[in-house]
Formats: C-alpha cells, structure tokens, sequence
C-alpha cells in the first residue's frame, strides 16, 4: 500500500511527495482509514511508529477538502515539547494546503501569551496545546471552539500519569457534543479505557504492537549503588567518541544535582527540566540539536517529546519506572537507520524494573563489569526484594589502560 491509495487532495498528496513519504507506517496503514470515515479512534502506538501523521494527514484531508477557514481541530498534548514537534509536522505536511495551526503552551513569558490570543483571535484551522494554557485561554474567552469537528489526545497516558484529566474534562465541556475524538496512546492502562469510555463514541481500536528496540542499539548495564553512579557517569562521558548524548534521570531533583556533578568535573552539560522557562529550554534544544550542546540531562518529559538524529548513546541514570519507557528512552538513539548505544545503571533496589524490562523486549542485557576502580557491586537477583553488599567502598573512578 502507499499514500496515494488514501486519495488524498492534490496539496496534501504534493507535500508528502515532497518530503518523499511514499508507504504508510502500519498504524498510518490501519488509522487513515477510520479517520477518513469520522469513526472514534482509539489507537495505541508508542512514539516512532509515525502515529502523529496517521491523524494529522487525514484531518489536513477533510480541512482543504471542505476548504474551512474556522477552527476545526483541537490536539491535546501533555509537554509543550510534544505540541512544538506535532505543529512542525502540521507545517511540513501542509506546506501546499494552506492550512492554518499555531502550538499552544505555557512557560514563555507574556509577549509569548499575547502573540498567542492574537493568533487564535484571528482563528486558525487547528490548535496544539497543552492542557493548562488552553485553559487559560479558554477562560479569557480568546477562542471559540463551537465549530471544533476533531478532538484529538496525543499521548493520552502521559497526560493521565501527569494529572490532566480534569483539564480535559474541562476542555470538552467547550466543544460541541457531536464530534469526532481520536485518543492515541503508548500503554493501554485502565484509566485510559475509563476515559475512553467517557469521551468517545462507539470508538474503532487499532492496536499496534510495542516494538522492540532497534537492531541498532547496543544495549548494556553496569550494576552500581547509588554512591557509585556519578563516577561511572563521568568516566563513561569521557569517552571523546560521544558526541551527542542524553542522561535520563527519573527526577528532575535528580537531573539539576547530577548536571551541577558534570559542570564541576569541567563537562558540558545541560539540565532540561519543567522548571526552565521556555526562552531556555528552546535554547538548550537548538544548541543539542545543533550539536554544539553535547550532553543533555533530562527525565522522561524529553524521552517523548524530541525527536534529534544522531544522538551516539543514551544512559539510564536511573531504571525507568515503566518498562516501556524504556524503549522510549533509549528509541532516541539508533534513530533514521543509525547505531548507538543505551547504557543503564542498575542499583541495589531497581533489579526486579529492570528484570520487567528484559521481559518486555525478550532479550537479556548484558551486564557489564564495573571499571578498574571500583569494588563491590550489587548482586544481581532480581527475584529477591532487596540485594545488598556491605563492604561497598567509595572509589575514584579509574580508566582501564
């Protein structure tokens, strides 16, 4: 199957010629149609699978096909990140429609708010926001949602996890009754069947399945205490041959100690966390992206909200709460048909997460040998509750010759 089977409009067809996408990604394969048909769509398909254009081409469709100029679309999105990437899809994808989107999140200062009621006073055909700020505009009466035909929630489990149901609930209680409501999401949970239960209409399911990490990805694993981590940490980044690198962190406590850690040892990092105002946070991301910021340190909010090629490893500085953020963290190297490596410390109280972790994607890790310097490590048993080595003794890190 490819593209032009979906009987897109011209524009939109051109543009996808353009940028050379010419077979549909399985999800693509199996939502395109449901969406073109006004079916409810609740989809579940992890980041990478090209989930984000399965809805977007479809809705661009029915937008140039009816040639509206209101407010057609609302994408509901819970990282300012993520509403950022999926508006600079709707703008590649779009370039001959004409269509119209603007990205709306919090975190810029008040010239970014003002320039935001501008733009969707004048009215554009489709609004990515995060929960809060659209709210705030909600409230202001800066837009008019009746004529909304689509509501669409792009990682609708995420947005639960970070506690945005009421927001949600809040936002439909704006829009017409009579809609058509496309949920993506990477898990499956029961809260989001509850919510689908609530919000979509005799909905069609597409089920995609996890994928696996990439072939290109080598995967490996230091077991480590905590009080070891940060030098393992900084005799791994003193390896010259990275040059593109994100440190994953479970807590963003945990990311601004660990970066001020790689500062003082005279390497250049940067913490991306919530609290950064926006102006930073882009800045930081246009000097990694532009590979003049080598090391980025961050929790999960940039595991699905960035998409960088060439990034040469990953670390997990903490085991992933969920085994399928894992693939998530790690799905940022080895990206666009290239190789990398994922690393992951696991400590004394993480083995049983890591464990679910080797479940999911089949395979056994390697464990690798902790280097020349260091005594003592966790024993890996991840069926035990808690393993633990009291003659564990802090040691410089020390590079094998």
């Amino acid at each position: 199957m490819n593209f032009q089977d979906f009987n897109f409009v011209p524009q939109l067809q051109e543009g996808l010629d353009t940028m050379g996408f010419t077979k549909p990604t399985p999800i693509q394969e199996q939502a395109i149609p449901h969406v073109l048909a006004n079916k409810d769509l609740i989809a579940c398909a992890q980041t990478g699978t090209g989930k984000t254009a399965s809805y977007l081409l479809p809705l661009l469709h029915k937008i140039q096909e009816a040639d509206i100029s209101h407010t057609d679309t609302v994408i509901l999105s819970p990282t300012r990140e993520l509403a950022m990437q999926i508006d600079q899809q709707i703008m590649g994808l779009a370039y001959f429609t004409g269509c119209t989107s603007i990205a709306v999140y919090g975190g810029g200062d008040g010239f970014s708010y003002e320039q935001q009621k501008r733009s969707l006073t004048d009215g554009v055909n489709i609004v990515v926001a995060t929960p809060g700020r659209l709210i705030a505009h909600l409230t202001s009466g800066t837009i008019n949602l009746k004529k909304v035909k689509h509501l669409v929630l792009d990682e609708a489990d995420r947005m639960l996890d970070m506690g945005f149901y009421e927001d949600i609930v809040r936002i439909i209680s704006y829009l017409p009754e009579k809609r058509q409501n496309l949920l993506f999401s990477a898990t499956m949970p029961r809260k989001i069947r509850s919510l689908s239960k609530k919000i979509l209409h005799d909905p069609v399911e597409v089920n995609i399945a996890i994928s696996k990490p990439s072939e290109g990805i080598l995967q490996q694993a230091y077991l480590a205490f905590d009080e070891q981590k940060v030098a393992l940490l900084k005799g791994i980044l003193s390896d010259i041959s990275y040059k593109s690198v994100i440190v994953f962190a479970s807590r963003k406590e945990t990311v601004k100690k660990l970066n001020s850690a790689l500062n003082r040892a005279n390497i250049l990092s940067e913490a991306f966390h919530s609290d950064l105002e926006q102006e930073s946070r882009e800045d930081i991301m246009v000097r990694f992206r532009g590979k003049s910021l080598p090391i980025l340190v961050g929790t999960d909010v940039i595991s699905r909200g960035i998409d960088v090629v060439g990034i040469d490893l990953v670390v997990n500085y903490d085991v992933p709460p969920d085994p399928e953020d894992y693939i998530h963290r790690i799905g940022r190297t080895a990206r666009a048909e290239t190789t990398g490596t994922a690393i992951t410390f696991i400590n004394d109280k993480d083995q049983q997460k890591f464990a679910r972790i080797e479940a999911l994607i089949g395979k056994e890790i390697p464990k690798l040998s902790l280097p020349e310097g260091f005594t003592d490590a966790p024993i890996y048993n991840p069926k035990a509750k808690r393993s633990f080595n009291p003659s564990w003794k802090n040691k410089n890190f020390k590079k094998k010759s």
